[in-house]
């Protein structure tokens, strides 16, 4: 049997963390929506017992158990005694290390397709409870809708989609280390999101309510060993964009416009300054 399962990109309208936990980890309050920047995942059932294969079309990924694809099957197969194997082939567009939720979203991908392959009849719910051992991403990427995302990022409460949007993605050619850029965080002079004026905004479906309190915590952090990422946001918002900043723990940035025309603004900004640039739709 076969699958596919499209993976789509994250990006985070705003990325606060209130505090740590005691084992390290960060409390996350977060709002979060998907755009049709998106991988595709096949995935087929094998009857080798247990055996997980994942192949990609970059060399840039890892194939083994350092793979969240191959982790997301590793433990639906552990947990529910799954005496099949499956092979997963990945068609990679988002950009790796992006801070776009790539291989989160891959993950997400394998555990809704093999939910059904495999008949486990799991809610979305359940899956991403199960998710979050993988990473704090996949949560979020199982519903892939825009959502408010709260504790170590397993609690998701869909919004009303997002307007129907344009979003300027640019990934700078640097690589960030998301675990460094954590260790960095100071929670006694860290500027929080007024996430609750946010929601407002976006619950009542009234972005330009929204847009004025967009914030991500972690842009001043990355872009203080990366200042090209603020002079992107910078562009992108001298071009037009209702609202420009880094998702996740960077180095990527996006800008949001109501047109498309706009949008096309935006990008000729940018693209002689920035190699990798889409103009791609939010997703509902």
């Amino acid at each position: 049997m076969q699958i596919v399962e499209k993976a789509a990109a994250k990006i985070n309208l705003s990325l606060d963390t209130p505090f740590s936990h005691p084992d390290g980890s960060q409390e996350w309050e977060m709002v979060m929506a998907a755009v049709d920047l998106a991988d595709y995942v096949t995935i087929t059932t094998i009857p080798k017992r247990t055996k997980i294969e994942v192949r990609t079309d970059t060399g840039f990924l890892p194939n083994d158990r350092r793979n969240l694809a191959f982790q997301a099957a590793h433990i639906l197969q552990t947990r529910f005694h799954v005496m099949e194997g499956v092979k997963i082939e990945i068609e990679k567009h988002i950009p790796v290390a992006a801070g776009l939720g790539g291989g989160s979203s891959d993950a997400a991908a394998v555990l809704r397709g093999l939910n059904r392959l495999w008949g486990l009849d799991l809610t979305l719910a359940q899956l991403a409870e199960i998710g979050l051992a993988i990473d704090a991403d996949v949560p979020f990427c199982v519903y892939s809708q825009t959502a408010y995302v709260t504790g170590k990022g397993e609690r998701i409460k869909p919004l009303p989609k997002m307007p129907a949007a344009w979003v300027v993605i640019a990934k700078p050619t640097i690589s960030v280390s998301t675990p460094v850029i954590l260790r960095q965080i100071d929670y006694k002079r860290i500027g929080h999101v007024n996430t609750q004026a946010l929601l407002a905004g976006a619950q009542q479906q009234d972005w330009q309510q929204v847009y004025p309190y967009m914030k991500n915590v972690l842009e001043p952090i990355t872009s203080h060993h990366y200042p090209e990422i603020l002079d992107i946001k910078e562009r992108m918002l001298q071009s037009g964009a209702c609202a420009a900043q880094m998702s996740g723990t960077g180095p990527t940035v996006f800008g949001i416009c109501e047109k498309q025309s706009r949008a096309q603004r935006v990008l000729n900004s940018i693209k002689g300054f920035c190699k990798e640039v889409y103009i791609v739709r939010t997703l509902g």
